[in-house]
C-alpha cells in the first residue's frame, strides 16, 4: 500500500515564522510544501545541480550573499537565473539581508516568491525542519484518549463505553494532562517518536456519558491541557473475560506497531470496583523504570530462582 503524502501551504509558514514577502505574490496558498527538508544552495549557485531536489524549500544566509556580491551584476543574474529556473517553492534570506536587484528580476520572471526572515539562518533551519516533520508526517487515527502522565505519554484505548474518558477525568483530577479524547491523531515525526493530538475542534473537551461534553480547559485550569504528547506506552482497557489468562508477572514485554514504530502495550481488565486511574499511573512510572533498565518481574524472578538453586545446592 502506497504511503500518503501529505503537504502544508506556503501561506501556513509565512504565518507560522512571520516571514515577510519582498514582492506581492497572490499565490503563496497554491504552493504546497512536501519535502521536510530544506537547502542551502550554495553549490547551486556555482553551477552544481546534480541531486538538487527542486521540492525543497531554499535558505540563503551571509555566506550565499558573500559569494553573489562577489559578482558582477551579469554573472549574478545568470547564476540566479539557473537556480530559480527550476522553481523550487521559495528563497527564504535570512538575517533580514538586503535582496540583490538581480533576485527580485528572476522572481517575478519565474514565479518563485522571495521571503525575508529575521531569524540568523541555522536558527530558522531548525524551526522550520521541526515543523516540516511534524506537518508532513505520515499519520494515523485512533479511537481512544491520550493523556500525560507523570511525563508519560500515555494512548488509552478500548470499546465504547468500556471507561477511557472517565479514567481520563480521573487522572486529570489527580494533577495529570489531557492531550485528546475521542478521537487522537497520531504523527510519526522521526524513525523512533510518535506525537499524538486531538483534532482542532475537539481539543480540550471531553465527552463523559450521562453528563455531556465538558471543557477540560475551563474546568481545571490550563494546567490540566497539553496540546501534543509523545505516545511512550499504549494501555488496551476491555471488559475482564473469565475464561482469559491474564498478565499477572509481567515478564515478557509486548509491543503494538503505530506507523511502523513499537510502542510497549498492557491490556488492562476492566471490572467494577478497578481504580483504573491508579493503575494507569503505576502503568506510566513501570513503564519510566524499564526505560531506566529496572524491570520489577524480572528482578523477583532472579530473586526466586536464586533460593531455588541455594536450596538446591543445599540438598546435594
Amino acid at each position: 500500500m502506497e504511503e500518503k503524502v501529505f503537504s502544508v501551504s506556503l501561506k501556513e509558514i509565512v504565518e507560522e515564522f512571520q516571514l515577510e514577502p519582498v514582492l506581492e505574490y497572490d499565490n503563496l496558498e497554491d504552493i504546497l510544501i512536501v519535502a521536510s527538508d530544506v537547502n542551502r544552495p550554495g553549490l547551486q549557485m556555482t553551477g552544481y545541480f546534480e541531486h538538487f531536489d527542486s521540492d525543497r524549500i531554499q535558505v540563503v544566509g551571509n555566506v550565499e550573499f558573500a559569494f553573489l556580491k562577489g559578482l558582477t551584476s551579469d554573472d549574478r543574474y545568470k547564476r540566479l537565473d539557473e537556480l530559480f529556473k527550476h522553481r523550487f517553492p521559495c528563497l527564504v534570506v535570512a538575517r533580514n539581508l538586503k535582496v540583490f536587484p538581480e533576485m527580485v528580476d528572476v522572481s517575478k520572471k519565474y514565479d518563485v516568491p522571495i521571503l525575508i526572515s529575521p531569524d540568523t539562518t541555522s536558527s530558522f533551519m531548525s524551526g522550520l525542519i521541526s515543523y516540516l516533520n511534524v506537518q508532513l508526517a505520515p499519520r494515523t487515527t485512533k479511537h481512544g484518549v491520550l493523556v500525560e502522565v507523570y511525563g508519560e505519554g500515555i494512548l488509552i484505548l478500548g470499546e465504547s463505553g468500556v471507561g477511557k474518558s472517565e479514567t481520563a477525568l480521573e487522572l486529570v483530577k489527580r494533577g495529570h494532562r489531557l492531550v485528546a479524547d475521542d478521537v487522537v491523531e497520531v504523527r510519526r515525526v522521526s524513525e523512533k517518536t510518535l506525537v499524538g493530538q486531538a483534532p482542532d475542534i475537539i481539543r480540550h473537551f471531553i465527552e463523559i456519558r450521562g453528563i455531556g461534553i465538558l471543557d477540560v480547559k475551563n474546568l481545571y485550569g490550563v494546567g490540566s491541557v497539553k496540546v501534543t504528547e509523545n505516545v511512550k506506552l499504549l494501555i488496551q482497557l476491555e471488559l475482564w473475560d473469565e475464561k482469559k489468562q491474564y498478565d499477572r508477572l509481567g515478564l515478557d514485554d509486548k509491543y503494538t506497531d503505530i506507523l511502523g514504530i513499537q510502542v510497549p502495550s498492557l491490556t488492562i481488565p476492566v471490572r467494577p470496583g478497578r481504580n483504573l486511574a491508579i493503575i494507569v499511573e503505576v502503568a506510566a512510572m513501570n513503564n519510566r523504570q524499564k526505560k531506566m533498565g529496572y524491570n520489577a518481574a524480572k528482578a523477583l524472578n532472579e530473586k526466586v530462582l536464586g533460593e531455588m538453586n541455594k536450596n538446591l545446592e543445599g540438598n546435594e
